[in-house]
């Protein structure tokens, strides 16, 4: 038997422990790289100029009844007989980005043909949003791993965080995030989509903006096995040995992509952006189409490949 690809690390899903001790050694190589896939896409990586509760001057405009007294500019609307004018200050950290990478068994699978197995391209994506967004001023979280922060070395304290926790849950606490906050996830999604739908409901309910980032490596996608294959379940270790493997592959295809269409059609009825990322592929790909998303684009790139 051909061996196509296997898990990057031998440790049990039970084995929290040993699995955090791993990523923890992981973690500062990773950050490293995100750092430098980061740098390679900052110069088209701006800031989201909009009002809010930032220090910097904004705009004039017209006073709206209702609107607090203090915020009168009562210099600028003495020079206008008409109109009392209200100060804006430009947007600066006004709401929060949640980031998630999965770190569920599944993730760990590497075939010959990728460069990293699906939990570290993951983590990279995470790492570098996180650099990206702290250099914009944005505030950022792990759901529950940490409150919201803003800081410029955003990353290294997000993987500071993710280095120390030996046990990460396999889905996100997404209760504490708001409306008017973004949500991104890195994940294989190679759940039933009812499951990922219900899961993911909570955000659709309380009007979260969510952006997707299907991690695939090319094996799972092409499934390129044939003659006697062994496959093994990384959730359950279940076993299924196939006599003629190359005659699956219709129909596995068939079901493969139409999990992820399913995926593309509902998130883009919600307005949520859906990505995908090769293994084989440069990471700053996705990330151009993420930032694309965060700037409120997400119906231009839904179902994008990279």
């Amino acid at each position: 038997m051909a061996n196509i690809g296997e898990a990057a690390a031998p440790v049990t899903p039970r084995d929290a422990l040993a699995r955090g001790r791993l990523r923890a050694s992981l973690i500062p190589d990773l950050l490293v790289e995100a750092r430098r896939i980061a740098n390679t896409v900052i110069s088209g990586w701006h800031g989201r100029r909009k009002q809010g509760v930032g220090e910097n001057f904004w705009q004039f405009r017209p006073y709206v009844e209702g609107e607090a007294i203090a915020r009168i500019d009562w210099r600028r609307s003495a020079r206008d007989d008409q109109h009392t004018y209200v100060r804006d200050r430009e947007w600066e950290a006004a709401h929060t980005i949640w980031l998630w990478a999965d770190p569920s068994p599944s993730m760990l699978y590497k075939s010959a043909q990728a460069s990293v197995s699906k939990e570290s391209r993951a983590l990279v994506l995470v790492l570098a949003l996180a650099e990206l967004l702290s250099r914009s001023g944005e505030r950022i979280a792990w759901p529950g791993l940490s409150d919201p922060f803003n800081a410029r070395n955003g990353a290294e304290r997000l993987a500071a965080i993710l280095a120390q926790a030996n046990d990460i849950p396999t889905r996100p606490e997404l209760i504490s995030v708001r409306r008017f906050s973004d949500v991104v996830i890195a994940s294989d999604f190679l759940d039933p989509v009812e499951e990922t739908m219900e899961w993911l409901d909570v955000l659709a309910r309380h009007g979260v903006r969510a952006h997707l980032i299907e991690v695939a490596d090319p094996a799972e996608e092409t499934f390129p096995y044939a003659g006697r294959t062994e496959f093994v379940d990384p959730e359950t270790r279940q076993k299924f040995t196939a006599g003629r493997a190359e005659t699956l592959g219709d129909e596995y295809r068939r079901l493969y992509l139409a999990r992820r269409e399913a995926l593309i059609s509902w998130s883009t009825r919600l307005g949520w952006s859906y990505t995908v990322n090769h293994t084989d592929r440069l990471a700053s790909e996705v990330l151009v189409r993420v930032h694309m998303a965060l700037s409120g684009n997400a119906g231009q790139i839904a179902g994008g490949r990279g």
